[in-house]
């Protein structure tokens, strides 16, 4: 029901709270020599989890390391400008995905009081 309820949504929903986890650990893992940044492909993993893969078989076929700009002396491969950058387009991503689910269940409830 939940996917013919939420259609595509549900699933990138899911993805995009993996992603900014990942991210997450990026930011947090700066000062870390030796810390490899990784991200997800967030397309290729949509792409496999409509083509029916589970979440979990989606992210890890997705999920790419960073390859730095400009690498550092300590092998730490995180870039704070990019990691923040991709954090910020995900945030936008994750609050797009949360209003056309909040707008689905608006429209799903009305119809269900009848109004």
């Amino acid at each position: 029901m939940n996917e013919t309820l939420f259609g595509i949504h549900g699933a990138a929903l899911e993805l995009r709270s993996q992603r900014m986890g990942l991210l997450t650990s990026n930011i947090a893992n700066a000062a870390t020599p030796g810390y490899k940044a990784r991200d997800i492909d967030f397309s290729a993993a949509l792409k496999a989890r409509l083509a029916g893969a589970g979440q979990d078989q989606a992210v890890s076929a997705a999920t790419r390391y960073r390859v730095p700009v400009m690498p550092s002396l300590d092998g730490n491969t995180v870039e704070m400008a990019t990691e923040q950058t991709a954090f910020a387009e995900n945030a936008v991503g994750y609050s797009a995905t949360l209003s056309f689910l909040r707008g689905r269940i608006e429209t799903v409830t009305r119809a269900i009081k009848g109004e």
